[in-house]
């Protein structure tokens, strides 16, 4: 009788690709992968030269890699499973309670960070409102280590995943505050250089739909009234109050909102209200000037 061939790297793959694929995953090679070297410990890298070496699998890990990917086939978030989410250098832990930071956003902050940097101070001011893991406070706050980050969360769940990204990532030169973002930080009042969000902007009747989305980024972190715009329009009359003339506002959107948010931020008296389109061309993030 033949003994079954040993259980391979390249197997594993191929089987959790096709069980990801079956459940209409996107991208179901990476998230393979990524599965299969969170629970070897290794990069995506490593296990690709795994497969190319037609290296073995022991049992014990299959078995967990199949217990992950039944997860995933159910179109629980990867970083949810993984726990952990990469956003430009970093490696964010997330989890249940707090919005996935996106690759999009990536790009947005690049505009506040520009600001920042070319502010003429050795000890420029930023203030994320709204923000979560706390990403692009800890993007702006590393990348710019001479800078001060203040960042503010007003969800309990959220607030959890951003104090542990603060203490694991952060310096001296970022502190979160647990609070809304129409009240936050009056001490800063008129002294900010950047202000930047990543609000909530879907339209109440626009239901994502994306299963991991729609069923598992917190409603607080996506719904921003009927039109999207409602948590935009506080967010303009707090940046004024904590930017000093000539600061900035970055702000993250929808795409087909820049036209509506220059208006509200034209309104309200900002000036050189522009839209920026990200890498796939879609319009992405408006910045104004105070």
């Amino acid at each position: 009788m033949t003994e079954p061939a040993p259980l391979s790297v390249r197997s594993l793959r191929e089987e959790t690709v096709a069980r990801l694929a079956a459940a209409g995953v996107p991208d179901p090679e990476v998230d393979a992968e990524l599965l299969i070297g969170h629970v070897l410990g290794v990069a995506r890298g490593r296990v690709q030269a795994l497969v190319v070496m037609d290296a073995a699998a022991a049992e014990d890990d299959a078995a967990r890699v199949r217990e992950l990917a039944a997860r995933r086939a159910a179109r629980e978030p990867l970083q949810h499973i993984t726990g952990v989410a990469p956003f430009r250098s970093l490696e964010l832990a997330v989890g249940p309670g707090v919005f996935v930071p996106r690759p999009e956003t990536e790009q947005v902050v690049q505009f506040a960070i520009d600001a920042l940097r070319a502010v003429p101070s050795d000890r420029p001011v930023a203030v994320d409102l709204g923000t979560g893991s706390g990403a692009i406070a800890l993007a702006m706050a590393t990348e710019v280590p001479h800078a001060r980050v203040y960042a503010v969360e007003n969800s309990r769940e959220a607030f959890v995943w951003t104090r542990r990204n603060i203490e694991a990532l952060g310096g001296d030169n970022i502190s979160g505050a647990f609070a809304d973002l129409a009240d936050a930080f009056p001490e800063l009042d008129g002294t900010v250089d950047v202000v930047i969000s990543n609000p909530p902007y879907v339209p109440a009747a626009a239901v994502p739909r994306d299963p991991e989305v729609r069923l598992f980024d917190p409603a607080a972190a996506l719904y921003g009234g009927e039109d999207g715009l409602d948590v935009v329009r506080v967010i303009s009359r707090v940046a004024q109050r904590l930017l000093h003339p000539g600061g900035t506002l970055v702000l993250e959107h929808g795409e087909l909102q820049g036209a509506d948010i220059r208006a509200i931020l034209t309104a309200d008296g900002w000036r050189a209200a522009a839209t920026h389109r990200d890498l796939t061309t879609r319009d992405r993030a408006t910045t104004a000037l105070r």
